[in-house]
């Protein structure tokens, strides 16, 4: 979001931006455990599901009945390398 707001200094789309990532989250909420998880080269403790909102991917896990968001990444990137 900083990227968006400060280096290409596009207030409007960074809102949008987080809006649509907050919208996917609430939406998510209720059937959070309902999804594959995400694979990930390291074993954890809590594995990462994904939710995809547009060029980015929203990672978080489930900790009892709590949704922890862990990382917003830009889609195109090494994910295999990143987690």
């Amino acid at each position: 979001m900083d990227y968006i707001l400060f280096r290409l200094k596009n207030p409007i789309a960074a809102e949008r931006l987080v809006d649509d990532v907050e919208a996917a989250i609430h939406e998510r909420l209720s059937c959070a455990d309902a999804f594959e998880s995400y694979p990930s080269a390291r074993e954890r403790e809590h594995p990462y599901y994904c939710i995809r909102v547009r060029n980015f991917s929203v990672f978080y896990v489930l900790i009892g009945d709590t949704m922890e968001v862990r990382r917003i990444q830009y889609s195109r990137r090494n994910m295999k390398r990143l987690l």
